[in-house]
């Protein structure tokens, strides 16, 4: 067990954790922050996406003793003063989902994305969220969701 200290959706957080403990359970056991999904448990499908310093990183594969001295946002921290972040409200527009089980790490790599280049062309969209899977063929929507998070994003409309 270790001290750990790091800033989770904007609150200061001092946790004593096994430091080798997963990022994703920290946050769905200990913190009660459930949006991040627990998926294949293998870093491959994106559904634990959060980021880490504006990165984003699979919350399975991460432990602990990469989050010291960190800021985490995870899908809970995205919206402000109740309002929904551009992502979030482009995926609530264009249906960017089916079954919701992939939203959350998808919203967050889409943010994470647009931090990085914040008018990509779809192509660029497309290769961006290449490492994250949807079952549900929701992909289209998911694509046109974030060209409208990213105009939105610039202050224009898509």
């Amino acid at each position: 067990m270790k001290p750990i200290s790091f800033l989770l959706n904007g609150v200061q957080h001092n946790l004593t954790v096994d430091e080798t403990r997963m990022l994703l359970w920290v946050l769905r056991d200990d913190l009660g922050l459930t949006g991040t999904k627990f998926g294949c448990g293998e870093a491959v499908c994106g559904a634990c996406t959060v980021l880490i310093d504006n990165e984003a990183v699979r919350a399975c594969f991460t432990p602990m003793s990469a989050v010291g001295g960190k800021r985490v946002v995870t899908i809970e921290g995205l919206a402000h003063d109740d309002r929904l972040h551009p992502v979030q409200e482009a995926f609530v527009k264009h249906v960017g989902f089916q079954c919701g089980y992939c939203t959350s790490g998808m919203i967050m790599g889409a943010h994470a994305m647009l931090l990085k280049n914040a008018k990509p062309t779809r192509a660029q969209i497309v290769e961006g969220m290449e490492p994250h899977l949807c079952r549900c063929g929701a992909h289209v929507r998911i694509v046109q969701a974030i060209e409208s998070a990213s105009a939105a994003m610039a202050g224009g409309a898509r």
